[in-house]
């Protein structure tokens, strides 16, 4: 497999990888706006002879998919193109410094992407068509928000497996938590803000609520393994009065062995006795959104393909559970393997300072396409 492998790194070409990576970066694609990006990758592999196909998600929307071998494809390079919204819509764009390239979206997940791309051009380029892989090229819009792209793909294929770029440093995770999304609304009586006794502060009330539920030994952040952040707060504006409404949101990212339906019920039972100490709360708890995590058997072919590759390239295996919740937690659930590896680092995502670096970028491209290499058939 290595020589096959050595064959098709040979084609990779660092420089298109930075040249669309760059480009990548400099289409703005929050969820919901993908058209641009996609307009773009379809260019892009139509002008190097690869067939793609629309694949729509809603009227206006759609993934983009291509397939290679003479078999249905028995794995998928998943990358999502949205993003999250900016933080600064006057500072878009990419930014380059010594081998490290900046911007929103660039780890989580256009590097990904990028890498998935390049590989599949590689293959192509290398591979006679009987010598193809059954592997298939998948662009999702939606992931940031609800999933719908990937949701619609496994509304008609469920391959055996997946790899998804997700931020991972490269490290291989065939686990990944789950998450709880917790909505928290309490509700005061508005009076002038100079006579906040006569009313009852919902602000108050929610500070307290948060102070009593973070203080519960589930979520003492040295020793629980549950992550507990809070996310969002904010409240009625109404003047110069004491607000009467106040709304909270928690994320919660749980190891894969624990049931997110037990978390709400936990979260239920902490809450319920905040009462005795916030005279009038008036609180309303909501789960709105919950995904099991899981993990997977790391004795498999993908595994071993592994365990071959990384020595050439220098890296060091790692096998990790992802934190975070993505796409991956929807292909599990549908009956596929996932297996999330992609360059950058996760604690950068999101965030102004979201990067990664054209040597993990170069890697992930390489291993992409090994992992294709180790499905052939």
């Amino acid at each position: 497999m290595i020589d096959h492998a050595e064959k098709v790194w040979q084609a990779i070409k660092p420089a298109r990888l930075r040249k669309s990576f760059l480009d990548l970066l400099d289409i703005y694609s929050p969820s919901g706006k993908e058209e641009d990006i996609q307009l773009y990758l379809e260019g892009y592999l139509d002008r190097a002879g690869i067939a793609v196909e629309r694949l729509a998600v809603d009227d206006e929307r759609y993934n983009l998919r291509a397939t290679m071998g003479r078999a249905e494809p028995q794995l998928y390079l998943v990358g999502h193109v949205d993003t999250v919204p900016a933080w600064d819509l006057e500072a878009l764009g990419s930014q380059e410094e010594d081998g490290v390239i900046r911007g929103l979206g660039s780890a989580d997940m256009k590097g990904g992407c990028a890498a998935m791309v390049e590989a599949w051009l590689a293959l192509a380029e290398t591979l006679k068509e009987s010598e193809r892989p059954a592997v298939g090229l998948l662009l999702v819009v939606g992931e940031e928000e609800n999933g719908d792209g990937s949701a619609a793909f496994l509304d008609s294929c469920r391959p055996p497996w997946v790899v998804i770029g997700e931020p991972t440093g490269l490290a291989a995770c065939f686990a990944h938590y789950g998450y709880l999304e917790a909505g928290f609304v309490t509700r005061g009586h508005q009076i002038h803000s100079s006579l906040p006794e006569l009313g009852h502060n919902a602000v108050e009330s929610m500070l307290r609520v948060l102070l009593h539920l973070g203080n519960d030994a589930l979520f003492n952040r040295e020793k629980s393994e549950i992550v507990y952040s809070i996310r969002e707060m904010s409240s009625s504006r109404a003047g110069f009065v004491v607000p009467d409404r106040c709304e909270a949101w928690i994320d919660l990212h749980l190891p894969p062995d624990k049931d997110p339906a037990d978390l709400q019920v936990a979260i239920r039972r902490i809450v319920a006795a905040a009462d005795r100490f916030i005279p009038g709360l008036d609180l309303q708890v909501t789960f709105d959104f919950a995904s099991c995590g899981y993990n997977l058997e790391t004795d498999n072919r993908l595994t071993q393909v592994l365990r071959e590759i990384y020595p050439p390239l220098g890296l060091e295996l790692r096998l990790d559970a992802f934190r975070s919740h993505s796409d991956g937690n929807l292909f599990f659930a549908a009956g596929t393997k996932p297996l999330i590896l992609g360059p950058g680092s996760l604690e950068t995502a999101h965030t102004p300072t979201e990067q990664v670096t054209l040597d993990e970028l170069s890697a992930a491209a390489r291993i992409y396409a090994a992992l294709c290499l180790g499905r052939r058939g």
